[in-house]
């Protein structure tokens, strides 16, 4: 890897060595984090975030150009990286003050027992209170007995040898349990393999709850000021809400035709690209402020920094609340959506143009001009995610497609090349940076939101509505002491653009079936973690968590789809992006894997279906995810959404072998398809459209799928789930500007035939909708996840946020299990049972711990 990224400390404008008393410079304390404390071990299911946050203030406000920096500590990054040019700062999300002794970190990596090891963190106080303040400095002196013991200190082996007497006694007791689990009443049995503490009868005292895990570290990288504000929010309001540490990096200065006007004064102001930019830098400084502190005014410290590719980037941090960063790359944007512009991501990436200017904003403290080649862009990135280390990256849509009839973009070509650039980037850190979490990615759809029912509830939408106020800066108030202005007046008549201030929509990862479990009631957790499609198993109802195993093979795309042959054995499909020395190489496929015999933890090589799109220019490789199932003849299927807006599918015949990419009609659909198979064992589709809802329909089993039928059923957001019941095939979907959850159940005898449909109410909210047995979930306004344990029981919700969709299954006839990918991406797993008057145990992490390195 190149070492030629150089962060604050690396490089001083005078010359000057690093870590002499000229070269120090001061720098913005991170937070020191106090992880994430969310309320785990509750009483049925229902808890508050814990985040305690970081509320200390730093002395000095407004930028700092080109300060000198503190002595550097040494790298613990890559082994083969030289001194790290950011080694000096703590990493963002890492524990400052509290970091655990060894001992923490060797007891939080061991594996979990589902669900007989009671690994769910305490539920804390309300932030701020004296018992919070109480707790946080017992638990300091309890780390600091602990360092003063040392790692092989008497205590500690006492605490591992009650620890490992307790797994013991658990672990049999749960053998002894699961024959009867299912017949148990209620949840009692459920209730005491999910307590937080377990009583060890042979020490006479209860085992302390372990280590709060990672909280979570979040980057976002967006192509212009404003694209996370329209396209990624609510969500980045969650994560700031909740505490998460959160950094926005911006690929362009947006810098446009330099007009910052509204259309009445468009014609008579005269352009400044530079100024132009940094109001837009300032809308989102003020914007940003506003989700952390309710202050659009509270200040930041500003900096150059020396990027890995060559050149400099500013990066802001909030003064009240430090965890939230603002990184600027300030390179020239297109000036247009779709037309032809060599100087831009697209000609860089399409070899257009060698290199891509910097466009520095008015007002920025960095005043060296540089430019990019298209590998420095990308080395540009990656060391930023070496600097920030998230678990969760956030991107926009690469693929969105053409308009049928224009053929133009449905979204504008920064925001998708530039989502290319993520691609490129996060490959290249997930091979190359070893001493990383793991990280899971999330893409966002663009402009084509404005075409499609709203996700929001008024209550959502009028929250973005105002922050997007704040960015566009409508009551022209100085407050940002600027000439450039405070905010983006282009937007000003329209702050909530093309209806986007109504939407959110994930392009990936909207799958519900990446959870299921096998015929001995095991478990299988399928989700992709560092471009690979990570797998956690639990071998029946009371064996111990493995994983996460990354299967080999990289470039994975978010989101799989899993499904159950006949002969039981577990076949996992998703999409795969590869990349070429040539531009046209860039091509996406669907792919798939399947268990080498059931119940084994080994599988296949990938095996490749191709794509029906012929170029990636003619749709931009724009596919959807891929549906699948088995029918009643044992017959695997699966089906996309091509970039024309229509069904396609291939089918696999006796011998093993894949028929041809079959076109199956349908226009205007979106999003991905869900398919079941009915009581009968005929195989269904359906899909969205923007008006309505589709389906299909085989005659009976093995026959090829009918016509396209429209199923009369409201226009609904975008996500489907689909399941096999009550004879039909079930589906459950959102009510568009209400968040509401809604069911209906099809039949499929004679054709497709809709009844009961219902609306089922909910905690607003938007997204996919898991549904298993009496259980539905899903994620509800505050970006948590929310439940309906059974008809006519109030929703409920949880303290866990989450990437993509949450995901359920039947374990037996009696037991509902249910699973999310935390912003930490680490797995965590609950389960209830299938019964009246049901709730969910304690949610339950898998795994270590996905924490950062100590410095």
């Amino acid at each position: 890897m190149s070492d030629s990224w150089q962060g604050p400390g690396a490089w001083d404008p005078q010359g000057v060595p690093t870590g002499s008393a000229r070269g120090q410079q001061a720098w913005p304390s991170e937070p020191g984090y106090e992880g994430y404390e969310g309320r785990q071990g509750y009483e049925g299911y229902e808890g508050r975030q814990g985040y305690e946050g970081y509320e200390g203030r730093q002395a000095s406000e407004g930028y700092q150009e080109h300060q000198r920096y503190p002595a550097q500590q040494p790298y613990q990054g890559h082994p083969q990286q030289q001194q790290h040019a950011y080694a000096h700062l703590p990493r963002q999300g890492q524990q400052v003050h509290q970091a655990p002794p060894q001992e923490d970190l060797a007891d939080a990596a061991e594996p979990v027992d589902p669900p007989a090891e009671a690994d769910a963190p305490v539920a804390p106080e309300a932030p701020g209170s004296a018992e919070a303040t109480e707790a946080a400095a017992t638990d300091s002196r309890r780390r600091a007995r602990r360092l003063a013991r040392g790692k092989g200190g008497a205590r500690g082996g006492s605490r591992r040898r009650r620890r490992a007497g307790l797994v013991k006694v658990v672990a049999f007791c749960v053998v002894t349990a699961a024959g009867s689990l299912l017949l148990l009443r209620g949840n009692e049995l459920l209730d005491r393999l999910g307590s937080p503490t377990v009583p060890d009868k042979a020490a006479g005292t209860p085992t302390p709850a372990p280590e709060p895990p990672d909280p979570g570290r979040v980057l976002q990288v967006i192509a212009h000021p404003d694209d996370d504000l329209y396209f990624m929010n609510p969500d980045l309001r969650y994560s700031i809400s909740a505490g998460h540490p959160v950094t926005s990096v911006y690929l362009t200065s947006g810098e446009a035709d330099g007009i910052n006007a509204g259309a009445a004064k468009a014609a008579t102001t005269k352009p400044d690209k530079p100024a132009y930019a940094e109001a837009r830098q300032n809308g989102i400084r003020a914007a940003y402020a506003k989700m952390a502190t309710g202050d659009r005014g509270s200040p930041w410290t500003r900096t150059v920094v020396p990027t890995r590719g060559g050149g400099h980037a500013e990066v802001d941090v909030l003064v009240a609340k430090p965890q939230v960063n603002l990184v600027w790359l300030q390179l020239r944007e297109a000036g247009s959506v779709y037309d032809n512009a060599p100087d831009s991501l697209h000609g860089l990436w399409d070899g257009k143009v060698p290199r891509l200017d910097s466009m520095l904003a008015s007002g920025t403290p960095v005043k060296e001009k540089f430019s990019y080649s298209k590998d420095q862009v990308v080395q540009t990135l990656v060391g930023i995610l070496e600097q920030y280390r998230p678990t969760t990256v956030r991107s926009q849509d690469p693929t969105p497609g053409r308009h049928p009839d224009t053929k133009r973009y449905t979204d504008h070509q920064d925001h998708f090349y530039g989502a290319r650039f993520v691609q490129l980037a996060t490959a290249a850190y997930a091979k190359d940076v070893t001493d990383r979490p793991h990280f899971a990615v999330q893409n966002y759809s663009g402009y084509i939101n404005g075409s499609l029912p709203s996700t929001l509830d008024p209550d959502e939408a009028k929250e973005k509505l105002d922050i997007l106020g704040t960015y566009a800066w409508l009551d022209q108030q100085n407050h940002c002491n600027s000439p450039a202005g405070c905010g983006d007046l282009k937007v000003s008549d329209q702050p909530g653009g093309r209806r986007w201030s109504d939407s959110i929509n994930y392009t990936r990862g909207t799958s519900t079936s990446w959870l299921t479990s096998d015929a001995e009631h095991g478990l299988w957790a399928f989700k992709v973690l560092d471009g690979q499609v990570a797998l956690w198993h639990r071998p029946g109802l009371a064996g111990r968590w493995k994983g996460p195993d990354l299967l080999p093979g990289t470039g994975m795309d978010p989101g799989v789809s899993t499904v159950t042959l006949a002969d039981g054995r577990i076949a996992a499909f998703g999409t795969r992006t590869s990349f070429g020395a040539k531009p046209t190489d860039y091509k996406r496929e669907v792919v798939y894997v399947v268990q080498k015999q059931p119940g084994a933890e080994e599988f296949t090589e990938w095996q490749s279906l191709g794509t029906p799109e012929t170029a990636d220019e003619t749709w931009t490789s724009d596919i959807s995810a891929p549906a699948v199932s088995v029918d009643g003849t044992g017959q695997l299927a699966a089906y996309v959404r091509d970039g024309a807006y229509s069904l396609r599918g291939r089918v696999q015949r006796a011998d093993g072998s894949w028929g041809p990419w079959e076109k199956y009609g349908g226009t205007d659909l979106h999003g991905s398809p869900a398919t079941a198979t009915d009581g009968a064992g005929r195989r269904m589709v359906f899909c969205a459209t923007s008006k309505s809802v589709v389906g299909w329909v085989q005659p009976k089993p093995g026959a090829p799928l009918g016509q396209v039928t429209a199923t009369g059923l409201p226009d609904t957001t975008l996500p489907l789930t689909a399941d096999g019941r009550e004879g039909g095939v079930r589906l459950w979907f959102r009510k568009p500007g209400s968040g509401n959850v809604r069911t209906a159940l099809i039949t499929g005898e004679g054709g497709l035939k809709v009844s009961q449909m219902t609306d089922l109410g909910g905690l607003q909210g938007f997204g996919s909708v898991t549904a298993s047995g009496h259980l539905l979930a899903g994620r509800t306004a505050g970006g948590q996840l929310g439940s309906e344990a059974g008809p006519g029981r109030p929703w409920e919700r949880s303290p866990l946020m989450f990437v993509g969709a949450p995901s359920s299954t039947m374990t037996g006839k009696s037991l509902v299990s249910l699973a999310v990918v935390g912003l930490d991406a680490r797995l965590y797993v609950t389960s209830s049972a299938d019964a009246p008057n049901a709730h969910l145990a304690p949610w339950q992490p898998v795994g270590p711990r996905n924490a950062p390195a100590s410095p």
